[in-house]
């Protein structure tokens, strides 16, 4: 058998192998979507077509009445303003959150990778326990240090609770990337006369880019999806998005309006997927670029 005829073979069944992953990865792409397919087909339909259709039928006419009732008009429990100032709620938390978490990770990952002091690797240690602690356990010691701060019930207390749970994931982050730096780079720098700060804002953090964008989008994920820290230690005006939405589910005057129910959760979970529909591509980068050491 010739070398040509070997090739053509080998050439044929790639192809083969090729259709049967694709074909696999659109049923499971499909198999996915369909929970958002549904929400979106529901939200368009008003509820008489929604009782007398199917789930999947399309809507003879698209009516958006639902998307407006569930922004500025739905009830979540005794008030009934939508969603509106609940989603701006979140973002009042998530901003901070995100930003304080991610700068101290990647100070405490640049101290523990590349200022290496006597036990850092145990301290490392004992912060990665953070990361298996359930949420439950903490609900009771953290309402009391937030009532001892004074900050119950406030939106910098659900800040400075995402903060102090999402540190030591951040910390893991930073601290696996600033592996792979070369240790010489930070003592000729230090030869240099360049200090702890300047080290860190000159030379770590420009080249910081990737394991940033996963961080940002690791805890922005973790704190808008985020219920029982929301439900726990929010007041009845800091609730964020998704106790809102659990309220506005369970709240019904009437007959139950299905249409907007998916509506506001659609629109509850629009930032998070423009978060990854923008910048998820960086996500799996981020995640490999430290891997090659440490």
């Amino acid at each position: 058998m010739s070398n040509h005829t070997v090739g053509r073979k080998t050439s044929g069944l790639d192809k083969v192998l090729r259709f049967a992953l694709y074909a696999v990865l659109i049923i499971v792409a499909a198999f996915y979507l369909m929970p958002f397919v549904v929400m979106l087909i529901t939200s368009l339909k008003d509820v008489e077509e929604i009782r007398t259709g199917t789930l999947l039928s399309l809507p003879t006419s698209l009516h958006f009445d639902s998307w407006s009732k569930a922004w500025s008009g739905a009830c979540t429990g005794s008030s009934c303003e939508g969603i509106s100032p609940y989603l701006m709620n979140s973002f009042q938390i998530v901003i901070p959150a995100v930003v304080i978490s991610t700068l101290l990770g990647a100070i405490n990952g640049y101290v523990i990778s590349l200022w290496k002091f006597r036990g850092s690797d145990i301290f490392f240690a004992a912060l990665l326990v953070g990361c298996f602690i359930p949420f439950q356990v903490i609900l009771l010691p953290m309402a009391r240090t937030l009532g001892w701060l004074g900050i119950a019930n406030t939106t910098m207390g659900l800040v400075f609770v995402h903060v102090i749970y999402g540190l030591a994931f951040t910390t893991l982050f930073f601290r696996n990337f600033y592996q792979s730096i070369p240790n010489e780079l930070v003592k000729a720098a230090r030869l240099d006369g360049a200090g702890f700060f300047t080290i860190f804002y000159r030379i770590i953090l420009p080249v910081s880019t990737p394991i940033i964008v996963v961080t940002v989008i690791w805890q922005f994920t973790q704190v808008w999806n985020d219920f029982l820290f929301g439900v726990a230690f929010s007041g009845f005006d800091t609730q964020p998005v998704t106790v809102a939405l659990n309220n506005l589910v369970n709240t019904s005057f009437g007959g139950k309006e299905y249409n907007v129910d998916m509506a506001a959760a659609i629109i509850a979970a629009l930032p998070t997927l423009a978060v990854y529909v923008f910048a998820g591509k960086y996500f799996v980068r981020g995640l490999t670029a430290g891997a090659v050491k440490g």
